[in-house]
């Protein structure tokens, strides 16, 4: 069993920055690939970016690329997404989760990951 919990969300303006941290608990963090998500209203839940174990291969959505950073520090059991250059596009609530190895084609997909915090809000302002 893994327990994720999302800090550092809030109301930004847009062209700011913001750091997401997700402190799992359990000693097999460095068994799972974390991921970032986010959701908002009327839309679907899609994936921001992705992470692999070893930090070797990360992965992220086609919104985000050259703005958001995925990075994990498996000493701490904590992943974080450091966010740039955010828009009013960006607001959502974001959510990290942790699923064993899935190639990339699959990584998309939310039903993959068995664990998922609360989720965390991230307001941008225009």
């Amino acid at each position: 069993q893994v327990q994720l919990a999302e800090s550092g969300g809030g109301l930004v303006q847009a062209g700011d920055s913001l750091r997401l941290s997700c402190t799992a608990s359990g000693r097999t963090f460095i068994r799972y690939t974390m991921a970032w998500f986010r959701q908002a209203p009327g839309k679907e839940r899609e994936l921001v970016a992705a992470i692999a174990p070893t930090s070797d291969r990360t992965y992220y959505g086609d919104s985000v690329k050259g703005r958001f950073t995925i990075s994990r520090d498996n000493a701490k059991n904590t992943a974080f997404l450091q966010m740039g250059s955010l828009k009013p596009e960006d607001t959502a609530v974001y959510y990290c989760a942790c699923r064993i190895y899935a190639p990339v084609s699959l990584l998309s997909q939310p039903v993959g990951y068995g664990f998922w915090g609360q989720g965390t809000q991230v307001a941008v302002s225009s």
